[in-house]
């Protein structure tokens, strides 16, 4: 045999499964169609999120969390719905996963060395209702280092395995079967790709040089989701998010492309919840793409106001970081809007300078390259938006900029085919939401959302803008957004037991083969359901690849 075990995949599962095996003395292959530059695959370009329960983060800034408390948000966001079929491990895996987040999970990341901000985000504020979906409390912790830093230590143990022999990279090897023989996993046969030197992100050539096979006691699959392929997204779009968007922006690199799902399958693993995908709907354009239709998502503060394609201010809960998913299906079901893939920020400058950050490794290099000096001058100390942000501000496609509202709909309307928006019916609403701040209380939802995101302390100190009307010249420019839908997420995948196993279409596992990270639902198939509560992906790879890589190796023992 080629080896002990086979990876299929180099992302951060594939990585982590690696640690596991190599740490135990087994022999490992890990195979990539990607070149060497993409180590660490999409979680190298991620913002670097965690969701933590109970940190030592938290309670610094007084927020009281609880195993209790996460595992109702996660239920109510997840809506396991098929308990008996589909579902069955999923809800296994979610409560195993939350429970390592309230416990070992924090001082696991520290014996690896990655470290933590200070302060707590509040990602996906949820539906407003305390059964439904949403963080209750701040839980997004971001590493010190973005998703780089996260990929970086499990990428110097796979290096360091190289060097002590015992793992093999087999870059520019594309996997299109896996032997399977008397029912057990036994290896994968391929396609050599031609080499490409293209750098990290950057779509690489599919050009065939030789065909290659490999064998080993076991294969882990970590390839990843459907992110980059548009037509499958479309395919699997569920009815109940309405109409597919005829033209969306890009999360992930192209690799990000699903294939090792139908190979899976073909080999006897099920696939669930095909129905079940993360996608955005606060996309702008990258003015600097790395890979086709490279789209960024923003991550904004709860502040600006958000209209539809008809220049409509969307209804509750619809509101800035509170429910990706029940969002989109409002853009795409509502007969009025379904025919327009975009909707529209509408903001100030004080707003877009405290509350606009972007995702991404890429667009956060203080934080990235770890250094204190530029993160203080930029965040704490530093007047302005951050360069980054700055930088979409003057270049990018989707940002129009003017001192007066009637200006900026004329700007607005420039960017689409035809001029949808009426200034008049526009200034009505933005005039209307104005008015509730004469008061420190009001009906406006997004006002009380925007002062009781105040109450928190780390929303006050680095998140929040003071309220302010819109509508004040003191607190211009104007600034306007056309926000487009960002693929992004695999919520389903290929089920999986609690140690990652495979299962077939008999429930039962199949030998020799295990799934982990994103083509796996980040576990079980989909370990959250119908909606995320963000800080999970990065750790469903972590959770996921380390139970792949500790049931292989007691296999292989």
């Amino acid at each position: 045999m080629d080896a002990d075990v086979i990876i299929v995949g180099a992302g951060l599962a594939g990585l982590v499964t690696a640690h596991e095996l190599t740490g135990r003395g087994r022999r490992v292959a890990l195979v990539d169609q990607e070149n060497a530059a993409n180590l660490g695959g999409q979680a190298y370009w991620s913002f670097g999120g965690l969701f933590l329960v109970d940190s030592p983060e938290q309670r610094r800034l007084g927020v009281k969390d609880s195993f209790d408390l996460a595992w109702n948000d996660w239920r109510g966001s997840a809506g396991f719905d098929r308990l008996d079929d589909e579902d069955s491990w999923a809800v296994r895996w979610a409560r195993a996963y939350v429970e390592w987040a309230a416990g070992e999970k924090r001082s696991w990341l520290d014996g690896h060395g990655i470290k933590l901000l200070p302060t707590v985000n509040w990602a996906e504020r949820g539906a407003l209702r305390a059964g439904g979906h949403g963080n209750s409390v701040p839980r997004f912790h971001i590493a010190w280092g973005t998703g780089t830093g996260v990929v970086a230590p499990f990428a110097g143990y796979a290096k360091q395995a190289v060097r002590d022999g015992l793992l093999t990279f087999h870059h520019r090897h594309r996997v299109d079967e896996l032997i399977i023989e008397g029912g057990t996993a036994r290896g994968v046969r391929g396609t050599v790709l031609a080499e490409d030197t293209a750098p990290r992100g950057v779509a690489s050539n599919r050009d065939r040089a030789g065909d290659f096979e490999l064998t080993a006691q076991a294969v882990i699959v970590t390839s990843g989701g459907i992110g980059a392929d548009h037509d499958t997204v479309r395919r699997h779009w569920p009815e109940r998010l309405g109409t597919p968007p005829a033209e969306m922006v890009t999360g992930v690199p192209a690799y990000v492309d699903g294939r090792m799902l139908g190979i899976s399958e073909a080999a006897g693993a099920r696939v669930v919840n095909r129905d079940r995908m993360w996608h955005y709907t606060e996309g702008v354009r990258n003015w600097d793409p790395v890979w086709p239709g490279h789209g960024i998502r923003i991550l904004s503060g709860p502040s600006p106001l958000w209209f539809d394609a008809l220049g409509r201010r969307l209804p509750d809960p619809c509101l800035p970081g509170h429910d990706s998913l029940g969002t989109l299906r409002h853009l795409r079901t509502d007969p009025a809007i379904k025919d327009h893939d975009h909707s529209w920020f509408i903001l100030t400058r004080k707003i877009v300078e405290k509350e606009f950050a972007l995702s991404g490794s890429e667009q956060n290099p203080d934080i990235t390259a770890k250094d204190r000096r530029a993160f203080l001058k930029e965040r704490v100390i530093g007047k302005g938006a951050p360069g980054p942000v700055a930088a979409f501000l003057r270049r990018g496609a989707d940002f129009v900029t003017a001192p007066t509202l009637e200006q900026l709909v004329d700007r607005m309307n420039a960017l689409t085919d035809e001029p949808l928006l009426d200034a008049a019916l526009v200034r009505r609403q933005i005039e209307a939401r104005d008015l509730q701040l004469a008061n420190p209380f009001g009906k406006d939802a997004q006002v009380q959302d925007i002062r009781n995101a105040r109450r928190y302390l780390g929303d006050r100190l680095s998140r929040v803008a003071a309220p302010h009307r819109v509508l004040d010249p003191a607190a211009g420019p104007l600034i306007g957004v056309k926000l487009h839908i960002l693929t992004r997420k695999t919520l389903g995948g290929i089920q999986t037991d609690l140690d990652s196993r495979a299962l077939g279409a008999d429930g039962t596992p199949v030998e020799g083969l295990y799934a982990a990270g994103e083509v796996a639902g980040f576990g079980g198939g989909g370990v959250h359901g119908y909606n995320a509560l963000e800080g999970t992906f990065l750790g469903g790879c972590l959770f996921s690849g380390r139970a792949a890589g500790r049931a292989a190796a007691r296999q292989t023992g």
